[in-house]
């Protein structure tokens, strides 16, 4: 039986989560103002990884060996290269609700990968066939002809450049389930996130971010937005979202993926004056409600 306290810690972990989390896209948009995307991206995850690289060796962690690198690499490409990277690049496009909205499609392709993966094969339940159909959808909604609704289309290269990244995110995540890990989850997420910052890092080179970066340009908004990213993205809402994986149901802790959307659209709006017309909150209710489909469907058929 879960105890007042307890409860009490789940809910504030789960509110880190869903407002931090959420917030993340916003900050985003404030660090590629004046900071290359790629550039933006390395920084982040190259600090991130290694202060807690730092503190779970100050922990006792086991010493890193050779074959700990192909994974983090691996996992490090698709999920920061490719995922996050997609995003960053995309935030100069498109307004950070609609990337947190078009990102929220994440288990749309977790479903369809895993049907097809040969180390998955999992058919997917009829409501995760469903949500999959709303997704489509409210995607469709976001990038395609208004039909009469109010609200800007969304920038297509942007748009594409997201769901290429929600792909990548989602093959990262299920192929990290068959790798050969550390035995210490945070170590090899810190090995993971200084895999993503190199390669980040060579990415900002080969798209000539170098040659245009310079310090003395970025902001005092943009500079606070990197250590926002760095702190409470990368750091502090991660620990609370692994202390949740261990202190409340999967379901429970799944559900940041269907409030992160409109935490950020929310935060857009109020702070960036992002516009929410029709067509924005039409597709943000059909997309919401996909991914609630797809994650109940998936979590009510393990649970059986």
């Amino acid at each position: 039986m879960t105890t007042p306290v307890r409860a009490s810690r789940v809910w504030l972990a789960l509110a880190i989560v869903y407002v931090v989390w959420g917030s993340t896209y916003l900050a985003i948009r404030w660090g590629v103002e004046t900071i290359p995307p790629f550039t933006m991206a390395s920084a982040r995850y190259l600090v991130a990884g290694g202060l807690l690289l730092a503190w779970v060796k100050w922990r006792g962690a086991p010493r890193i060996a050779l074959r700990d690198l192909p994974p983090a690499f691996l996992t490090g490409g698709l999920m920061l290269l490719c995922g996050n990277g997609g995003v960053v690049w995309a935030e100069q496009r498109v307004p950070s609700g609609v990337a947190a909205l078009l990102i929220g499609v994440e288990p749309l392709f977790i479903v369809l990968l895993a049907a097809t993966l040969p180390q998955e094969r999992r058919r997917p339940s009829g409501r995760a066939l469903v949500g999959i159909a709303f997704g489509v959808a409210g995607v469709l909604i976001l990038v395609g002809p208004a039909g009469g609704l109010s609200g800007a289309r969304v920038d297509g290269a942007g748009a594409a450049a997201i769901l290429f990244a929600s792909f990548a995110w989602a093959l990262g995540s299920l192929l990290s389930r068959h790798l050969v890990l550390p035995a210490s989850p945070l170590q090899a997420t810190a090995l993971q996130m200084l895999a993503g910052g190199v390669l980040l890092g060579c990415a900002s080179g080969v798209a000539g971010e170098w040659s245009r970066f310079s310090p003395s340009l970025v902001s005092a908004k943009s500079a606070a937005a990197v250590a926002y990213l760095v702190v409470f993205g990368s750091l502090v809402a991660f620990t609370a979202y692994v202390w949740l994986l261990r202190a409340a149901s999967p379901a429970l802790a799944s559900t940041y993926a269907f409030v992160n959307p409109v935490v950020a659209v929310f935060l857009g709006w109020l702070l960036a004056n992002e516009e929410v017309g029709a067509r924005t909150l039409v597709a943000a209710a059909v997309i919401v409600g996909a991914v609630v489909l797809i994650t109940l469907g998936e979590s009510s058929r393990r649970s059986t």
